[in-house]
């Protein structure tokens, strides 16, 4: 028996087919281009396998409510070519298997939560910073998502008095992801963040904008554990920063865990998000 899990990145795809046991026997990464070229090799990965069931998931805004004409599809990314692709539909052409279907961030937090950083919690939150900045959570068992999937990257922060920096998004310029995101850093600081390991004070901003995030989080959610991951938090001295300003923002207003226990790195570190999609994969073949 056969799983397949996409993990589909704005710069690449990653296939991966597993046992039932979930152990990895083959995977590729294919780089993001059309949907057509990029799809054409991901079916020609696939195709060697007879597979029970495929989890997806997917780079967004994508729609994931059922009852919606648009369920399955990729919407309104600014990634050109990509803006609303019938991706489960397209999957579903050539594959008539049951088939999971959510974003990457809340791949990489069921997979955190089942076989990762959070196995022995009941709920947790996934945050990647790094190119764009998204979260996925976990609560009891059950990935979130409503009428659509949480956007936690495009929350707004209060801006630091001493940063100036305007923001890179698009759409709201002083959301998370414009202030805290890799291309945030580096066009802040005209370096890219690994040439700024070193300097005290980038990371010291950069763990104030998260730390904002995850007291709001905190507020609303009260998960059991934080999991970073991403590009940016590859710069393991954020950890103890962000720790110390979470303490500060929150101000003693509700408990939490030890947040040396709670604020972590992720367990399954770059495999996070592909776990997630086999076991949901495994998920989707057991509904049918």
């Amino acid at each position: 028996m056969y799983y397949g899990a996409v993990e589909a990145g704005g710069t690449k795809f990653v296939c991966a087919v597993s046992d039932e046991n979930f152990d990895i026997i083959h995977r590729v990464s294919i780089p993001t281009t059309s949907p057509s070229e990029t799809l054409s090799h991901v079916f020609e990965f696939f195709n060697q396998y007879s597979l029970q069931s495929i989890g997806i998931g997917s780079f967004g805004p994508i729609d994931v409510n059922k009852d919606s004409d648009k369920y399955g599809y990729i919407t309104s990314t600014p990634k050109p070519g990509w803006g609303y692709f019938d991706f489960i539909g397209t999957m579903k052409e050539k594959y008539n298997i049951p088939m999971a279907w959510t974003t990457d961030v809340n791949a990489a937090a069921y997979g955190e939560f089942r076989q990762g950083s959070a196995k022995e919690n009941g709920s947790c939150l996934y945050l990647t910073v790094g190119t764009g900045i998204g979260g996925g959570a976990v609560v009891d068992g059950n990935v979130l998502e409503g009428f659509g999937h949480p956007e936690m990257g495009h929350i707004l922060v209060r801006k630091h008095p001493d940063d100036s920096y305007e923001g890179v998004c698009p759409y709201h310029q002083n959301c998370l992801e414009g202030v805290a995101s890799g291309p945030a850093i580096e066009k802040r600081y005209n370096k890219k963040a690994q040439e700024l390991a070193s300097d005290q004070k980038v990371w010291e901003l950069e763990a104030y904008y998260i730390a904002q995030a995850l007291v709001n989080y905190t507020l609303i959610l009260r998960p059991e554990k934080f999991i970073l991951g991403g590009g940016v938090m590859k710069q393991e001295q954020l950890f103890p920063l962000i720790r110390q300003q979470f303490v500060t923002l929150l101000s003693d207003y509700v408990d939490t865990p030890a947040l040396e226990k709670s604020i972590v790195m992720p367990e399954l570190e770059d495999n996070a998000a592909i776990t997630g999609c086999l076991l949901l994969a495994a998920e989707a073949k057991e509904q049918i």
